[in-house]
């Protein structure tokens, strides 16, 4: 009967490093948030609540598993240097409009309504340091353009 007790308390254990280390796995990133505002040729500006991903975990992470984000929020995705990035919705469940932005904050590309979970390749096709995620139709709504400046520290290097 000792000997039994043993094993279950070591199965109990192992159980116990395995719940552990799911949960750590699935742990959400804390991201880092500040403000972005989005100057469009009319002259409006557009602020946004908005969370950077810098990191490469954090870029890995983005808007993944959120069910929903607020009307003025977005991410935004930077880079150390000008590249053509590459994005996709796999388990991002929130349809997105994703801003393709050079190194001056100017909006090179617009990507309206993406598709859910799509793994479907979104590419700037040229060289850019950062991309704007906002919910869908908010570039449509707010009349924001290939060539409106998004002005943040970031960006304008």
């Amino acid at each position: 009967m000792p000997l039994l007790r043993k094993h279950l308390k070591n199965i109990g254990f192992v159980f116990a490093l395995f719940f552990t280390f799911m949960n750590i796995g699935n742990a959400q990133i804390v991201f880092e948030k500040d403000t972005l505002t989005i100057f469009s040729a009319t002259g409006k500006a557009h602020k946004f609540d908005i969370e950077i991903a810098s990191s490469n975990e954090e870029r890995s992470q983005g808007l993944m598993y959120r069910k929903n984000m607020a009307t003025n929020a977005g991410m935004l995705f930077v880079y150390e240097k000008p590249n053509n990035i590459m994005m996709w919705m796999k388990n991002t469940y929130i349809p997105l409009d994703m801003l393709f932005l050079n190194s001056e904050g100017k909006i090179v590309y617009i990507k309206e309504n993406t598709t859910p979970h799509s793994t479907k390749t979104i590419s700037s096709d040229q060289d850019v340091i950062g991309v704007l995620e906002l919910n869908a139709g908010t570039a449509f709504k707010l009349g924001i353009k290939v060539g409106d400046i998004a002005q943040h520290r970031f960006l304008q290097k």
